[in-house]
């Protein structure tokens, strides 16, 4: 059998939801900088990869460890 490793998965979805967060408040100051579109592709791209390691992350601790 195979334990949850729930601090894994707890962790993976605390930084799922910084990167939402992040992505989301970059979005109401976007309008306010000097070439919003190239901040929101550098915010996306930093977000996406937060998000997808944060996916990984909660993957892994549902797999589990063995017991």
């Amino acid at each position: 059998m195979r334990r949850i490793n729930w601090r894994m998965v707890i962790f993976g979805g605390l930084l799922l939801i910084l990167a939402m967060g992040f992505f989301f408040f970059m979005m109401t100051i976007a309008p306010t900088s000097n070439d919003p579109v190239e901040l929101m592709k550098t915010v996306g791209s930093a977000s996406g990869t937060v998000g997808g390691v944060s996916i990984v992350l909660i993957i892994l601790g549902l797999i589990g460890k063995k017991s």
